[in-house]
């Protein structure tokens, strides 16, 4: 039996109107949870040899939308984001390992208001499939906790009880949609 011929890597474009950039943070008592709704990026994939394969990710700081638009002025401010020195927040791979079969850790460097660090992401591949109008999609989920104050996103308010107003801790989830060919 003839085993079936490898896919070659191929770039492609996330698909902003299928995809997700999601954050939860505590706010007092609860979560705040909110979105970025301006991306882009690509994915190269190489189902043959995933640690062939890269994403690169660039995310509009000034996009961000919690649903309140007084506090996304604040996280768009220099308390924040600073989104008007530093309009993106970006992730480049540097490596991907397989975890399990449909499981990878993606290496790469996180870049938030100019601070880089070496992150690894954890990443779910979905499958490939071809949409109706004949378009190749591949489907990645991923999530993560990072903590703000590691890119200098230190602004808080002390509480009359103790603590702080705003969490260290921020739970990030990914849902992308990449396609090729449209």
């Amino acid at each position: 039996m003839t085993p079936a011929p490898a896919i070659a890597a191929r770039t492609l474009e996330i698909d902003r109107s299928h995809s997700e950039a999601l954050f939860a943070v505590r706010h007092l008592i609860t979560k705040v949870r909110g979105s970025f709704r301006e991306f882009s990026g690509t994915v190269t994939l190489d189902e043959a040899a995933p640690e062939r394969s890269s994403v690169q990710v660039t995310i509009q700081a000034g996009s961000i939308d919690t649903n309140e638009p007084k506090r996304d002025a604040h996280l768009r401010s220099a308390d924040f984001f600073d989104a008007e020195h530093y309009p993106t927040l970006t992730f480049a791979s540097t490596g991907v390992t397989r975890r399990g079969p449909a499981l990878f850790d993606v290496a790469g460097t996180l870049t938030i208001r100019g601070v880089a660090k070496a992150i690894v992401l954890p990443v779910s591949f979905l499958g490939v499939a071809r949409d109706p109008w004949g378009n190749e999609r591949a489907g990645f989920e991923a999530e993560m906790t990072i903590n703000r104050k590691d890119f200098g996103l230190n602004w808080n308010a002390a509480l009359e009880t103790g603590g702080f107003l705003v969490g260290d801790e921020v739970h990030v989830a990914l849902s992308i949609q990449a396609v090729a060919g449209a």
